[in-house]
């Protein structure tokens, strides 16, 4: 026999069930966004050129974010980090006129946890990177202790099993398309000044010639009016 009592507290149970299930699963993707990302702004490609850029959107437990340390890979063959609003830029290279090997962004203010902010680099790939995955590891500073997003996959291994996965970028091949572009720009250019040019001269020529038939034409009007004056 179900007591009314015990209607409620199978009811109770199953709520707090539901409840707690739902957590889980609304707690699964906050703990994956809880990153710092890269994105690059068009396909990386070997020997390209490009515009990474690192977000995060969470503190250190919490606590604000007073810098980001970026580790620059091997592959690239330049970075020029971009200045952003709010953050001040500290660059250290491999040797006085060396590639860069860090980049390190320091907020003017804390972010507070919570808020999304983004620093980006440009860089230039290396032409032998094709198929590679750059791996950028990022120290996380906060007021309140830091966390190293530093962590490698293993071969086969995805990212987000990671507990503090390394942002990364896998390079493409270079295409025709993206090699190209550049070179096949300047020659449409260059037909189209060369186009112009021949227009502009045959517009010219005919101008020319249009002129002469009509100073030889006038000329005979005055000479046969002068005749007949005379006459």
């Amino acid at each position: 026999m179900h007591t009314p009592t015990s209607r409620r507290r199978r009811i109770g149970s199953a709520i707090a069930g539901t409840a707690l299930a739902a957590g889980l699963v609304l707690a699964a993707p906050l703990a994956a966004s809880a990153h710092v990302t890269v994105a690059p702004d068009t396909d990386a490609v070997a020997g390209g050129y490009g515009v990474l850029t690192f977000a995060f959107s969470h503190g250190c437990d919490g606590s604000p974010t007073t810098s980001l340390d970026i580790e620059i890979p091997d592959g690239l063959a330049s970075v020029s980090p971009t200045i952003e609003a709010g953050w001040s830029i500290d660059v250290t290279r491999d040797g006085e006129d060396g590639l860069v090997k860090r980049v390190v962004y320091t907020a003017e203010e804390p972010v507070e946890s919570g808020l999304r902010a983004t620093i980006s680099l440009g860089v230039k790939y290396e032409d032998d990177t094709a198929g590679q995955t750059l791996a950028f590891p990022v120290t996380q500073v906060c007021e309140s202790g830091s966390t190293e997003w530093t962590q490698v996959p293993a071969d086969g291994q995805d990212a987000e099993e990671l507990e503090s996965p390394a942002p990364a970028v896998t390079v493409g091949e270079a295409t025709a398309e993206s090699s190209g572009e550049h070179s096949h720009d300047a020659d449409a250019d260059t037909e189209d000044d060369t186009a112009s040019a021949d227009a502009a001269s045959a517009v010219g020529i005919g101008l020319g010639s249009a002129g002469f038939v009509l100073g030889a034409a006038a000329l005979v009007v005055a000479t046969v009016a002068l005749r007949r004056k005379k006459a």
